[in-house]
């Protein structure tokens, strides 16, 4: 049931992607499997150039495992998903399925003016992606606090000052110390 929910979901981006679905197209009847730890998604794409969940016992042609981290980063940080993941089998394919699903959008104001209507739809996705940023800013600063909070008020992580400097003492040092060593060596000559 699950697996039939996210297909349909990506089913629903691709209906509206006429590009997608022709990129996806000459792929037809070809198998995909996705994995994500023990999970394992066996998609197949159908002729219309849709996916739908495949039946079929026989090996994927490419086979995706995702990072454990996958559904975090593909909402925070679409990218690193994609050159995280471990593919195997036809480059081709592999290839055609990573282009369509890093390009692949959402159009959330489209499907929402279906339900509320054009201006309700688009003042709810401006408020929603204000909203968003605040979240974005307020966790920046709470990071910035508690970085600031452990390198000054209570001093649990050096700061990056502190380590450079420390640094180059150690290669002052060993300059030193490899002068020393010369000199002894060329003393007991």
């Amino acid at each position: 049931m699950l697996l039939d929910l996210a297909v349909g979901l990506v089913n629903h981006l691709l209906a509206t992607e006429e590009w997608a679905r022709d990129s996806l197209k000459p792929f037809a009847r070809q198998t995909a499997r996705l994995e994500l730890g023990a999970l394992a998604l066996p998609i197949e794409i159908t002729a219309d150039g849709l996916l739908a969940v495949s039946g079929n016992r026989q090996p994927a042609a490419v086979t995706i495992q995702l990072p454990a981290d996958a559904p975090l980063r593909a909402l925070t940080d679409r990218p690193s998903l994609f050159t995280a993941a471990h593919v195997s089998g036809s480059a081709e394919l592999a290839e055609r399925l990573g282009f369509v699903f890093r390009n692949l959008r959402w159009d959330a104001e489209s499907d929402l003016s279906r339900l509320v209507g054009d201006m309700a739809a688009h003042r709810l996705v401006a408020g929603g992606k204000q909203i968003a940023q605040w979240h974005r800013r307020q966790a920046t600063n709470l990071a910035l606090n508690v970085a600031e909070y452990l390198t000054e008020e209570s001093p649990s992580i050096a700061r990056r000052q502190d380590v450079s400097s420390f640094c180059a003492d150690v290669g002052r040092l060993q300059e030193t110390l490899k002068c020393l060593e010369q000199r002894v060596a060329a003393l007991e000559r």
